[in-house]
């Protein structure tokens, strides 16, 4: 609260503080060709450092001498050289530099124009990302682009999100993208040990844009990582010819659930005393609303502060920030950093030499979240406190009950803090005997340091139980060098341009934890992980008279984790393209633009966690947990020794290939103020890895991780985005994406047996031991749930323990669930409009899902009598589907509990205003996230990553006050 006090009283201070400046000359830059205002157009008086950037709405204002000049200069537009003459307004309108007409997008090793690219590439950039106090850089383009979906992990602080494309690929091996942050590819299991997300040493305002490259003809260069698509993160990094600038921006936040689980009040729970099996000794006079009590509005403020310079061989950018950001739960998120870049050009920009390095310290305090499923189990008519002042418990003897929420939160301690350095080393180079040729190295490491307390209450229940404390510590190394040479000719005898790219990568991957945990008895335990990888690449693509596109690239990649002769895996990639714009026939259409894209590839996987599947391993005992007594001491004292146990292995283990086919059309009307895509998917992943039961005494284990089986997915996705007003005082302009998938298991064992089936990865549930919701099945989607059929009364009322015998055998057995409904969405929409008028500006994006189904685990576990009166020594609360249902017991696997999450989400909303000064620019925002959510779905959220709701850790609503000065 005090960091949020000062953040506001910062604000206050500082606005009435700017209004004494005084305006000289101001104006808007604009595009001659449509009007539009420009941003981050550079306004200098030409052999000075003075001037300033245009803000969003391309308006400046600057302090100029009579007879200085005002250079006005924007990449892809031609400058403008305009002597100062006494006006006091001076509006610019640029006209477009044909020779840098589109916008370059980065791929592999590489980049591209807009036009030319042939694969499914997508760009966001800054203008378009969410607003707010987002700490998360996956949140910013969270409904932005067609076939990406981002799901949040719910609202603790600092918590990051899920993040797939085009739905993923794989089963028990990774589904995340692979991520690649200014030249260097990240960790896919995480970053550092001891955080919440992977992402969050990244500072969202630092971004420039992320480009999404999601079919496999433009991921293939990336081979075997590229399965579930990646993502290319680029950071601000200044321009040349810039003038000093400094910018501050400052967001104060609050935060507060939205909802909560629906459980017997007070009231109800005393209503329950007419159960004959009901202890009515054991009510309170209190009226507790536990989860009220547990849950609390967060706070948070995020400071940003920028200084970059340009000049004609040099430019730099240095970014300080500090992140604070408090859950409801009492957990808190700190994040100190500093983000630099430099870049230096020598040899008449023949040689630029760039250095990015990002330092931050994170720092997590975790809650309990135990406390959450405590809160919605303890009973309701218990005050806080006891008569004594401490916590209410059930006391000694009811080992299993809960104990009390708070109880859980005060006594419990987890605290993590982490240092990390991602910095990258980039030298580009054009040789001086043939300046069509480049050579270009890329060093970077991302190294990572951990170091954790955690204190752990004992059950207070339970008069044997003990504290527990724990220190870990650990740190994640992982060093990636690649270098490639590049050759872009335009061969006028032929009317083609090339451009050739062959490179070579290695990295390696370097993990060690550490763990000391006290309990009643001491483990002490040290981890290391390592693997690598060895890639040789190429890439050709070539522009036929300006109407032909083909792009061919090629992998070769060799991994750690596969034997010998498994152990390199290729991957090749193709795609084609179409101008039709650019054909003779098209010169009167009321087309602006049309091309045709279509693209073939295949990708791999290799993230399935083990390093040595492949090959026999034994593992030796630790902590004493397994050793064997042979024999005393003269003294009478065992003697033990340690043993090996042997680990199952399959040593034919390979790669995990995923081979896409890509169609698309991309389109652009009136003028390119309506433009689109339409992308159409096939998707197939072969050898897929697994976790399948072996042949009895085929092998030392019961469970093998092996390559089993078959996935397919295919998908449509639309892309619409309008320039639907672009007036000097009023702009309007929108997207609009839609993503429709579809994925199914065609085989899941080597003998092709359609009726093998495995429990879903992610389908574990609460109520009894080992349950699993969800089911892997031929024919099914893999987050398919797995229940029973419920039968109805004539009234609509559910029928305890009655099913439909689904076989005709006139009894209810594991034979009759049926696999039905599924998590994943059928669709997903993502819209957004932005307008503007004079210095006001507002913008919002709703995101939807259409199809998806949640298990409401909530329910099915406490939604019945028995979840409070059949409990050993205590009585606990249930659920509020009680009184609807009247179940006497669980019945976990009801199709009752499986409801369609169906949902539109207003997700972001965002006001602003712009005050223009002679020195200084100043934007003020109020900016709200998650504000409401339409549903059918009566539990915490329809949202939910893996489909089952259970402890969740429920979203926030944050409000938003931001100020940004740019000087």
């Amino acid at each position: 609260m005090k960091t949020f006090l000062n953040a506001l009283l910062l604000c206050l201070i500082m606005v009435p503080a700017t209004l004494m400046a005084q305006s000289t000359v101001s104006g808007i830059v604009t595009d001659k060709a449509n009007a539009m205002p420009l941003p981050g157009v550079n306004v200098i008086i030409k052999g000075t450092s003075r001037g300033q950037s245009t803000n969003i709405d391309g308006k400046y204002t600057i302090e100029v001498n009579q007879g200085e000049t005002i250079v006005i200069s924007y990449l892809g537009y031609t400058s403008q050289e305009i002597v100062f003459n006494g006006q006091t307004l001076l509006d610019i309108a640029l006209v477009e530099d044909a020779a840098q007409l589109d916008e370059v997008v980065l791929i592999g090793y590489g980049s591209t124009t807009k036009q030319d690219a042939t694969g499914a590439v997508e760009k966001v950039s800054a203008k378009e990302f969410n607003r707010g106090a987002i700490v998360a850089p996956q949140q910013l383009i969270a409904g932005k682009a067609s076939g990406v979906r981002v799901t949040s992990g719910g609202g603790g602080a600092g918590e990051g999100g899920e993040i797939r494309i085009r739905g993923g690929a794989s089963l028990s091996a990774t589904n995340d993208p692979l991520i690649v942050i200014d030249g260097l590819p990240i960790d896919q299991r995480g970053g550092a040990q001891g955080s919440r997300n992977a992402l969050n040493a990244i500072n969202p305002a630092d971004i420039e844009d992320f480009v999404v490259l999601k079919d496999a003809s433009a991921t293939a260069i990336y081979g075997s990582r590229a399965s579930n698509g990646v993502i290319l993160i680029t950071t601000k990094k200044g321009s040349a010819n810039q003038p000093l600038t400094f910018e501050y921006g400052l967001q104060a936040s609050t935060r507060r659930i939205t909802n909560t689980v629906d459980v017997l009040s007070a009231n109800q729970y005393r209503a329950l005393a007419s159960n004959p099996d009901f202890d009515a000794t054991t009510l309170g006079n209190a009226n507790t609303n536990w989860q009220d009590e547990i849950y609390s509005t967060g706070v948070g403020a995020i400071h940003n502060l920028t200084v970059s310079k340009g000049y004609e061989n040099f430019n730099f950018r240095v970014n300080l920030n500090h992140v604070s950001q408090e859950g409801p739960l009492q957990d808190l998120y700190e994040r100190n950093g500093i983000n630099t870049s430099f870049v230096h050009r020598f040899l008449g920009n023949d040689l630029k030499l760039s250095l990015v390095t990002k330092m931050v310290q994170d720092e997590f305090s975790y809650a309990n979240q135990g406390a959450i499923g405590a809160a919605i189990a303890f009973d309701p008519t218990q005050s806080v406190l006891d008569e004594n002042g401490n916590f209410t418990q059930y006391g000694s003897g009811a080992n299993l009950a809960p104990a009390n929420p708070l109880f859980l939160l005060d006594q419990y301690d987890d605290r993590q803090t982490i240092k990390r350095v991602i910095s990258n080393f980039n030298i580009d180079y054009r040789f001086w005997f043939l300046k069509d040729l480049r050579f270009n190295l890329n060093a970077g490491i991302d190294y990572a340091e951990n170091d954790g307390h955690k204190f752990v209450g004992a059950n207070p229940n339970n008069p044997d139980a003990f504290n527990t404390n724990e220190v870990s510590g650990g740190l994640n190394r992982n060093t990636a060098l690649d270098f490639y040479l590049n050759y872009k000719k335009n061969i006028e005898s032929i009317n083609t341009s090339i451009d050739v790219t062959a490179g070579h990568a290695f990295q390696e991957f370097y993990i060690k934890g550490f763990f000391d945990r006290t309990t009643n008895t001491n483990i002490s335990q040290t981890d290391i992980n390592r693997n690598a990888l060895e890639s040789y690449f190429a890439r050709a693509s070539f522009d036929i008279a300006d109407k032909y596109l083909v792009s061919l690239s090629y992998r070769r990649d060799g991994s750690s984790r596969f034997s010998e002769n498994n152990r390199w895996g290729n991957f090749p990639g193709a795609s084609f393209g179409w101008k039709i714009m650019n054909e003779d026939f098209m010169q009167d259409s009321f087309f602006s633009n049309l091309k045709l894209r279509a693209g073939w590839g295949v990708t791999g996987q290799q993230e399935f966690g083990q390093n040595y599947g492949y090959l026999g391993i034994y593992t030796p005992s630790r902590n004493d947990a397994a050793n064997i007594q042979i024999g005393t001491e003269p003294n009478g004292d065992p003697i033990f020794i340690s043993t090996l146990r042997p680990e199952g292995f399959d040593e034919n283990l390979k790669w995990e290939e995923t081979t896409q086919y890509n169609l698309a059309l991309d389109f652009g009307l009136f003028n390119n103020r309506l433009t689109g895509t339409i992308d159409g998917y096939y998707r197939e992943t072969e050898d897929l890895i697994s976790r399948v039961p072996p042949a009895a005494g085929s092998n030392l284990t019961d469970i093998l991780l092996t390559n089993v089986g078959q996935v397919t997915s295919r998908g449509l996705e639309l892309s619409l985005n309008g320039v639907i007003a672009q007036k000097e005082n009023f702009g309007w302009d929108t997207n609009f994406n839609i993503t429709f998938q579809q994925q199914e298991i065609t085989r899941l064992n080597l003998n092709n047996d359609p009726n093998f089936t495995l429990p879903g990865p992610n389908g574990g549930i609460s109520g009894g031991v080992g349950n699993n919701i969800q089911i892997l099945k031929p024919g099914f989607d893999p987050t398919t749930f797995f229940v029973f059929r419920q039968v109805y009364d004539t009234d609509g009322n559910p029928i305890e323990g009655s099913y439909v015998d689904v076989n005709g055998d006139n009894q209810i057995t594991e034979a009759d669930r049926q696999a039905y409904k599924k998590a994943t969405p059928d669709a997903f929409i993502g819209f957004t409009n932005n307008f503007r008028y004079k210095n006001l500006d507002l913008n919002f994006t709703f995101r939807g899902s259409f199809g998806n189904y949640v298990y409401n685990n909530s329910a099915s576990d406490r939604g019945n009598a028995n979840a409070v009166v059949n409990q050993p020594g205590y009585q606990a609360n249930a659920h509020a589907s009680f009184l609807d249902t009247g179940f006497t017991n669980q019945n976990l696997f009801s199709d009752l509990y499986i409801e369609r999450a169906d949902f539109i989400r207003l997700d972001n909303l965002s006001i602003g205003y712009t005050i223009p000064f002679s020195k200084m620019t100043l934007r003020t925002s109020l900016t709200a996230t998650n504000l409401f959510v339409i549903t059918e779905y009566d539990g915490l959220d329809p949202e939910i990553a893996n489909g089952i709701e259970n402890n969740f850790y429920p979203r926030t609503r944050d409000i938003v006050l931001g100020l940004n000065f740019t000087f």
